[in-house]
């Protein structure tokens, strides 16, 4: 019987995982078999994570998250999970395989994945031009010119943010209007290094070793015409991977996992969830580690008030033999 599965191999997943070990709890960590590390082995230079002052490899950082885990005494399998039973108190996860793992806990930490516009080369120059996170990619676009795509609060937030950094920057939309607040609204028109793009697609990404340029077409005219940039930020929105938990946790309107104020207790006892399934706002390496950190905690703390239950419980009949004998 282990003490803590933990479903998720992102910043969450492996800081948890770390805490969990380092508690000398029986931990395993199931990550994908496809994209175990997460979004950031998919990122070239992480420059704003702690602790790394002259930047990391997205990676190497997932790696040395894994070696520290592994270090405490964590087991990692690279496995798809086909089926959770999260209730009673011992929880069953079902691998594609076939094969049953049983815990007191689980921490769910599958993180989320971003929209994509499904262009050929795309994810191809994904961290070579392509990104989808301002935050994390912006300060490397220092005098360029940008383009961002999409028209809701977090394409503005994107294209402001890059303005610190950008020449310019065109924000392309598919219609002619936006969908952001207006706050958001006016902040951007306001930003004169921000040009907008109105009724346009995306259709073609110019460059063979990174982007040199985009292929545009206007919706209503139907004419193409190409832009001159060297990154594009794609800001169509994320989901949350909650597929496996649908109907067995509760879910929040914007679709993601609902916890029990700054902790991470979800409806069910002994089922706990950290990382961009319970964040519809920030979605940063950062905030998921810390909230996998708060995961392991609370999965220690429910685990050690169940030992503790049992004990009580194991005692009773001899406290009350104990009464008779007294008496």
């Amino acid at each position: 019987m282990l003490d803590t599965i933990i479903v998720g191999s992102g910043p969450a997943g492996f800081s948890a995982a770390v805490y969990s070990a380092r508690a000398a709890l029986k931990t395993l960590v199931i990550a994908s078999s496809t994209e175990p590390g997460g979004a950031l082995t998919t990122t070239t230079e992480v420059d704003n994570f702690p602790g790394f002052d002259e930047g990391i490899m997205g990676p190497e950082l997932m790696a040395k998250m894994r070696r520290q885990a592994e270090r405490f005494g964590a087991e990692v399998i690279q496995e798809n999970v086909a089926d959770l039973d999260l209730n009673g108190d011992v929880k069953r996860v079902t691998l594609d395989n076939g094969k049953v793992f049983e815990a007191r806990t689980v921490i769910y930490a599958t993180g989320s994945e971003y929209r994509k516009l499904g262009l050929p080369n795309e994810m191809e120059f994904s961290g070579l031009g392509v990104s989808w996170c301002a935050t994390c990619d912006g300060a490397f676009t220092s005098g360029d010119n940008v383009a961002v795509v999409g028209g809701g609060d977090s394409a503005m937030e994107e294209a402001l943010f890059l303005t610190k950094f950008a020449a310019k920057v065109y924000l392309i939309h598919r219609k002619n209007s936006l969908r952001a607040s207006k706050a958001m609204q006016e902040r951007a028109f306001a930003n004169e290094k921000i040009e907008f793009i109105w009724s346009t697609e995306v259709t073609s990404i110019i460059g063979e070793e990174g982007v040199d340029g985009l292929r545009l077409r206007n919706l209503e005219t139907g004419e193409e015409a190409d832009l001159d940039v060297t990154s594009l930020f794609i800001a169509i929105g994320a989901d949350p991977r909650t597929h496996l938990i649908h109907n067995k946790l509760e879910l929040s309107s914007d679709g993601v996992i609902v916890v029990d104020g700054r902790s991470s207790r979800t409806n069910i006892p002994g089922v706990f969830a950290a990382g961009d399934v319970i964040d519809p706002i920030y979605k940063q390496a950062g905030v998921a580690a810390g909230a996998g950190i708060v995961a392991a905690l609370d999965a220690e703390a429910y685990i050690e008030d169940k030992k503790a239950e049992a004990d009580v419980e194991n005692a009773s009949p001899l406290i009350e033999k104990l009464k008779e004998i007294t008496l």
